[in-house]
This record gives structure tokens, sequence and C-alpha cells, in this order.
């Protein structure tokens, strides 16, 4: 097996999280996500449905060239039932270090959630590709810049209370990507099948990326 390659799954620098989408709707909404240029999905496990919902969606993101990926995910037994869901990376909302030894294990990316240099120096000990700095909205651009500074060589992930307002920020303190969630699919455009309005926030977040990232 190839080894992981974090770059496929930061390639949009915008990982669109879905979380609690019926699973009626969840492929339309992915297919809205995509067309908006964002190219990584990521379902998290409180989904209901969870399972089903990346076995539905999987092929819809492979078909585009996507990358799809499992959240909030706590165990291995979660990460393993995941991938043979479907999914190509990891997720979780902490340091856990059995799920990262497993993503290891089947050649997958692994982002653990960390908030400290310290949590992020053991998860790169640990094997992990890049941190997802959780949560961000607690901590803001700065903190994310301070992790960065002794530990350069790991991908940065802020995740939490981002939108197209704050995400140039984020990506000026080092960011690689940047996790945003109801930014793209705010509960109402959901409810009433505004898949446009999913579709425009994709790509207002992919622009900022473009034109920030470093």
């Amino acid at each position: 097996m190839t080894e992981p390659d974090p770059s496929t799954v930061f390639d949009s620098g915008i990982v669109a999280i879905l979380r609690g989408v019926p699973t009626d709707d969840v492929c339309r909404v992915v297919r809205a996500i995509l067309d908006g240029g964002v190219t990584s999905v990521e379902i998290t496990a409180n989904t209901d449905g969870f399972l089903d919902q990346l076995s539905a969606v999987a092929p819809v993101v492979a078909d585009r060239g996507g990358v799809l990926g499992a959240g909030t995910v706590l165990d291995p037994e979660t990460a393993v039932a995941a991938l043979d869901a479907g999914a190509s990376f990891v997720v979780t909302p902490t340091l856990n270090e059995a799920v990262v030894e497993t993503c290891n294990r089947y050649g997958v990316v692994s982002i653990p959630g960390v908030l400290t240099p310290t949590e992020a120096l053991s998860a790169v000990e640990a094997g992990a590709d890049a941190c997802k700095i959780f949560p961000a909205s607690s901590v803001g651009p700065a903190h994310v810049a301070s992790v960065r500074g002794p530990l350069p060589q790991l991908p940065l992930v802020p995740t939490g209370g981002i939108g197209p307002e704050n995400a140039a920020t984020y990506f000026e303190a080092g960011a690689v990507a940047l996790g945003v969630g109801s930014s793209i699919t705010p509960d109402e455009a959901v409810r009433t099948g505004d898949l446009e309005r999913i579709t425009d926030n994709a790509r207002t977040l992919v622009d900022v990326a473009t034109d920030y990232r470093a």
C-alpha cells in the first residue's frame, strides 16, 4: 500500500464538514459542494446513518476526483468501519493515538484534533499527517501561527467557527486548509434544498484559499 498523501486532502484548501445532513439529501448536498470547487468532504460519525452516508457518497466524490473523509472519530473501531464504507481520511476531535496508529496501518491520512504545541508534537510523534487545530474559534489565528512556529513541518487545519469573514486570517497564519461546516451548509439551505447557495458558499471559501494560502 502506498504511503498516505495529505496533499490530496488539502488540494482546494477547504475541507467541507457535514454533520446532521439527512441521508436522503446528502448526495445532493455533496454534489453542490463539489460544484463549488471544494475537493474534500468529511462526514462526521455523530451523524445518523453515518456509515450508510459514506457508502452512498463515496462514488459521488470519487467520480469528481474528490476525497472523502470521516470526522469526529473517537476510536479505532469506528475508523476501520468508516474506511470499509469508503472514507480515505480520518479526523478526530482530540488526539487519540490508537486512531492515528490504525490509520497508519491502513495507509490513510489521519488528522487528529489538537490545541497546544505539546499535543501537536505528540501527534507528530504518533504518526499523524496533519493536525486539526480545534476549536479554532476559541484561540484564533494568532494561536495557529504560534503552534506553527516550533512545528513548521506539520500541516495545520484550523476548524471551528470559520467562514468567509475570517478564513483569510487563518491562511495568513500558516494554515494549509480549513475545516468548515455551517458556513458552507447552513441548516436553512439544507432544509430548503437551496443547493445554489451551498455551491456559492463553497466557491467563496475556495476563492479565499486560492488568494491567501501561502
